[in-house]
Formats: structure tokens, C-alpha cells, sequence
């Protein structure tokens, strides 16, 4: 905090107070207790008594900052940090700051040096810096890799938290050619030359080494004149999304093979008698699974050579048009295999229904239950064996 020199200050305090220097006093744990005008106006209004030292810096540096004050409480000289400060003009500048701890007390004395040749980034200007600070907040909190290479493939900016999952560090490749770090990877290289002759590309990549999935969009910048200077890179890890997709995948396969072994339990085919079948019915019989019936039905009979299929419908309530029409369809198709068809076990519910929707199974064998159907397949093959053959189906 300043104060104006008056004739009783100490000389050496208002050399402090008004010194064209930026000094600054802090407490050991880095809390800024004074500072001289030049520093005030330096850092403008961040200069507020108990503010911290570190939180001048940017982001990126804070930490080296609080590391480099940590090593000045064991160090015996001075020491100097560097890194951007947060300045009056509400930009970020690059300082150097040499720091010295008091020999007796507590303090830590210091003093600001804007470094040559920085670059100054605006903390709020619209457009520029707010995009900026996005970008950063989207790169630090989201699994991506930002990157960017020059027209002869020299990665320029290597950034973003998904760096971790590979095992890299932020800029690790700032400075390599491209072309030769991913050489063993042709695609991705392809993608990148079809962006540098000025065609932005996306893709799916996947990393053996961590087994993850990388979706990656390239977009070539190009000169005012077309030419393509340089390509900007965006990778999004996906790989949970990889994963649950295929989990899902999984998932439903499984449960498609529980629903063919549901339905081959709930339709069963067996073999009743020498060269009799039935198929039991049981629950709801809608059209999709009428015509599996009829498909394995059908195989079935023509495999086991049998002359009769009882189609026993005791188990079922209720069946519409459709299923009426594709039950008639089966017994037509197994007389056409040379085979007798026999549908027993109709419930009351399933005859008033037939009745009512007009269909006529006058010239269909029909009988009460399983065991009727059964005795009546048997007499008929009995009578067969007994009698000469005859041209027409088994039942007749």
C-alpha cells in the first residue's frame, strides 16, 4: 500500500514508496502486505491488500509460480520466476520477478521486470481473449487434443487434457514433424495431406496401445491467395462411448439369442408317434411368429418324413384375421408335402372367433385334444397299413 513522503519519513521508506521499480513486500505464504506506486500501477486493481502473489499469474503458470516460491524458503539467495501477469491494462504480459526472502522475519521481498519480446494476450477482450478463455476451459476439462502443424508438417501447437491418456505431456511434440512421429500410422498421415492440399477430413482412429477411440476432424487455414498455410486438428477421445456402444451391441445380441431360444422352447416340435409331429402353441401367436412356425415346421416334416402334423392350439386364448389365415396357409402347405395337418385343442374364445371372422375349416381335420389328435393320426396310418394304397394325403 503507498503512501505520500512527507519531510519526517524515513528517505529510505519513500525510495521505496515512489522508486520508478515495481516492489512489492509479501508475507511468507506469499500474501502481498506492500508494494511501491510503480507496482500499483502495474497490476492495477489486483494490487488489494491480502490478494496472493500467485494469483497474478495466468493459469498456466500459477503453479510454476507457487513451486518456484516454495523453493525460495530453502534458498539462501535470490531467486527468479517468470510467467504472465495480469496487468493494469487487463492483459496479460510477461514478467520477470526475482524474489528474496528477509534475512530476519518472514517477509519476502520482489520486484517485477516486464521480459522483451512478450506477448501480451488480452484477458477480456470481446471476441479474442473470451474465445481464447473457451478454448482453454474446452481443452483443459474435455478428453480432446488440440494440434496444429504448418504446410511442411511441423506440429505448432500440441494442447488439451486427452495428451494424458496417451502418456504425453502438453507441447511434447511442439516442434517435431508430424510426418515422422506418426509414421506408422499412413492413414492418419493421408488425412492430414488431404487437408494441407485444402480438404478438411474426419475420421475414427483407434490406439492399440491404450485400446481407445479418437475422432478426429482436420481443417486446413489457408492464405489470403488460397494457399493452404497451415491445418488446426481437433481429437475427442470416444472410446466410452466406443465401449458402451459395443457393450450395447452385446447386449442386444444376447438378448436376440435368448428371444430364438425363448421362442424355440415356446414352439417346440415333437415327435409324437412314428412319423407323427406336433407343434404345441402356447401363449401369443401373432404373425411374425406364425410364419417362423410354419418355416420349421415345415423342414421338420420334410426331415423326419413324417405323414402327420398336429398343430395343437390348446395353449393359445386368442388369434385375429392374420393368424387364422396363416394357420390354414400351414395346413394347406403340409398337405402339399404330401403329409395329413390336424388342428386340435381350440378354446371356445379361439372357435367364436374363427365363427365370427367367417373363416370355413370344414375341409380341415380338426379335433378336441392332443391325445384325440394323436388316436386319430394312429387309426389313420393303422387303416393305411391295412388297406392298398390310394392316391391323396395320408389322412384320407
Amino acid at each position: 500500500m503507498t503512501q505520500h513522503y512527507t519531510s519526517s519519513r524515513d528517505p529510505w521508506e519513500a525510495a521505496y514508496l515512489y522508486s520508478p521499480e515495481a516492489l512489492f513486500v509479501a508475507n511468507v505464504d506469499g500474501t502481498l502486505s506492500h508494494w511501491s506506486e510503480s507496482f500499483g500501477r502495474t497490476v492495477g486493481h489486483a494490487a488489494t491488500p491480502g490478494t496472493a502473489f500467485f494469483q497474478l499469474f495466468h493459469d498456466d503458470d500459477r503453479e510454476a509460480a507457487r513451486a518456484k516460491w516454495s523453493g525460495l524458503l530453502e534458498a539462501t539467495g535470490s531467486v527468479e520466476l517468470r510467467g504472465r501477469v495480469m496487468t493494469a491494462g487487463n492483459v496479460y504480459a510477461s514478467f520477470s520477478c526475482v524474489l528474496r526472502r528477509a534475512p530476519h522475519g518472514q517477509e519476502v521481498y520482489g520486484s517485477l521486470h516486464a521480459t522483451s519480446g512478450a506477448d501480451d494476450h488480452p484477458a477480456a477482450e470481446p471476441g479474442k481473449g473470451e474465445d481464447a478463455d473457451m478454448l482453454r476451459a474446452l481443452s483443459d476439462n474435455l478428453p480432446v487434443i488440440v494440434w496444429s502443424c504448418d504446410a511442411a508438417g511441423v506440429i505448432t501447437r500440441h494442447d488439451g487434457r486427452g495428451l494424458s491418456g496417451l502418456g504425453l505431456k502438453r507441447g511434447q511434440l511442439v516442434g517435431t514433424n508430424l510426418f515422422d512421429v506418426f509414421a506408422n500410422a499412413p492413414e492418419g498421415t493421408e488425412n492430414v495431406r488431404r487437408a494441407l492440399r485444402g480438404s478438411p477430413s474426419h475420421s475414427m482412429s483407434h490406439v492399440p496401445a491404450n485400446n481407445s477411440f479418437w475422432e478426429n476432424w482436420m481443417v486446413p487455414i489457408q492464405s489470403p491467395l488460397g494457399n493452404v498455410e497451415s491445418v488446426i486438428g481437433l481429437s475427442l477421445d470416444v472410446s466410452e462411448a466406443k465401449r458402451a456402444e459395443e457393450e450395447l451391441r452385446l447386449r442386444l445380441l444376447q438378448i436376440q439369442k435368448q428371444q430364438e431360444v425363448i421362442g424355440k422352447l415356446s414352439t417346440p416340435i415333437i415327435q409324437v408317434w412314428d412319423g407323427v409331429v406336433a407343434l404345441p402353441m402356447v401363449g401369443v401367436v401373432d404373425s411374425a411368429r406364425t410364419a417362423d412356425v410354419m418355416q420349421s415346421l415345415l423342414d421338420e416334416i420334410v426331415r423326419t418324413s413324417a405323414r402327420y402334423a398336429i398343430l395343437d392350439l390348446t395353449g393359445v386364448e386368442m388369434v385375429d384375421t392374420q393368424v387364422a389365415n396363416h394357420l390354414i396357409k400351414l395346413v394347406n402347405a403340409i398337405r402339399l408335402l404330401g403329409a395329413g395337418g390336424i388342428i386340435c385343442g381350440i378354446r371356445p374364445s379361439v372357435a367364436q372367433t374363427i365363427v365370427e371372422l367367417g373363416l370355413d375349416l370344414n375341409s380341415m381335420v380338426t379335433r378336441s385334444n392332443l391325445r384325440a389328435g394323436i388316436m386319430f393320426c394312429i387309426n389313420q396310418m393303422r387303416q393305411a397299413a391295412s388297406t392298398p394304397a390310394t392316391n391323396g394325403s395320408p389322412g384320407r
